[in-house]
């Protein structure tokens, strides 16, 4: 499965710039890489950093590794409820109360790795027990249509989204 077979009638437009991040690579193996090189670039951010804001207000480094974890969460959450073929459609949820409420800058940088870690192998293996069938499933989340195969690449894009807002304006 490849971001190329998703029409973008199987997603809102505000998750296209996300999808597009998937790139070449195939959903599974954009996962696996894109858990690989998370780890790594997280690793790599000089300690004093974790803690930094670039603005009053702006998320911190750890808050920010938080917030991809929740938000693998709920969109993990939202693609089992659609592979199986659940109608209800489900609310979307503030980011930004999450954030506050996570208290990531409490936790160590391993705590949150290691949490971010584990999500993700779950995560790989869902997504590798869905048929095509399954990942062409279609449901309704924050009042819009999504397939199931289009999360998994909003995860990835995601991710790379953050990770370019973290080197553009924090370290």
């Amino acid at each position: 499965m490849f971001v190329k077979e998703i029409p973008d009638t199987e997603y809102a437009s505000f998750y296209a710039n996300y999808i597009k991040k998937g790139g070449e690579l195939s959903l599974l193996v954009g996962l696996e890489h894109g858990m690989a090189a998370t780890k790594a670039f997280f690793e790599s951010i000089p300690e004093n950093k974790l803690e930094y804001r670039y603005a009053e207000g702006k998320w911190t480094v750890k808050e920010i590794l938080q917030h991809l974890i929740d938000t693998e969460h709920v969109f993990v959450y939202r693609a089992l409820r659609f592979a199986r073929q659940d109608k209800t459609p489900l609310p979307g949820f503030e980011q930004d109360d999450y954030v506050l409420a996570s208290v990531a800058n409490r936790r160590t940088r391993t705590q949150l790795l290691n949490d971010y870690l584990d999500l993700r192998e779950s995560t790989i293996a869902l997504f590798s027990s869905f048929s095509k069938k399954m990942l062409e499933q279609i449901g309704v989340a924050s009042n819009a249509e999504m397939s199931v195969r289009a999360i998994g690449f909003v995860l990835i894009g995601h991710e790379k989204h953050h990770i370019e807002i973290i080197k553009e304006r924090y370290l």
